[in-house]
């Protein structure tokens, strides 16, 4: 049986969850931290990053290898078009999705969410500049029609809908300014829109229920 470990505070684990129910992949979860020192953690994800899954053999690692393999295994419905450079164009947004916004932003959760100590004035100067540069570039990407790549749900769309909303909130708490809509870039009707299907309402139900959880326990 496969599991998949993690959190579903994680957008990461939620970008492959999303891509498991879309495709109606039968999987158990397990919750793990990340940057776990377990043994049995760290024989499966060695950097101890979440998600990560195990399966009868053996265990698999980091949000893409995983997508890859999900969509490797079990094809239907696809996630990827079956037209070579139309896939490449999915895995170009979602790697602008995963490393140019999502990671850039990343540096503002500690002062939005977690209380951290605000950033100096040069380091958020220095933040703001990278968002707004990489978010133009991936808006010429970009379709939105209604999907990220175009008609179809792909990839993408499992990544875009884990991160933008952080994108937004982080950079809103931080700077006074969702970065994406000053873009011009509708992410909360794109939100809305993916919110629709059955698979992003379980991940949005979970990602609550375990929202509540860490409120209550501060383990989620």
């Amino acid at each position: 049986m496969l599991t998949l470990h993690g959190s579903p505070n994680s957008n990461y684990y939620n970008k492959v969850k999303l891509a498991l129910l879309e495709k109606e992949v039968p999987f158990t979860e397990a919750y793990a931290a990340t940057h776990s020192t377990a043994d049995a953690i760290l024989g499966a994800s060695p950097l101890g990053k979440i998600p990560f899954v195990t399966t009868a053999q053996g265990g698999l690692c980091e949000s893409q290898p995983l997508m890859e393999w999900i969509e490797a295994a079990w094809p239907h419905p696809p996630l990827l078009p079956a037209d070579p450079f139309a896939a490449a164009k999915v895995r170009e947004l979602t790697t602008f999705l995963d490393w140019h916004l999502e990671i850039v932003a990343r540096e503002l959760y500690g002062p939005a969410f977690l209380g951290a100590a605000a950033l100096s004035q040069g380091n958020a100067d220095r933040i703001r500049k990278h968002l707004i540069d990489n978010i133009a570039a991936f808006k010429r990407l970009a379709k939105f029609a209604p999907f990220v790549a175009g008609e179809a749900f792909t990839q993408a769309d499992c990544a875009a809908f884990a991160h933008l909303p952080l994108v937004a909130m982080a950079s809103k708490a931080v700077f006074g300014e969702d970065l994406l809509q000053a873009a011009g870039i509708d992410h909360r009707g794109y939100v809305k829109l993916i919110a629709e299907r059955p698979a992003a309402q379980k991940v949005v139900a979970d990602r609550k229920a375990a929202q509540a959880a860490y409120r209550a326990t501060g383990k989620g």
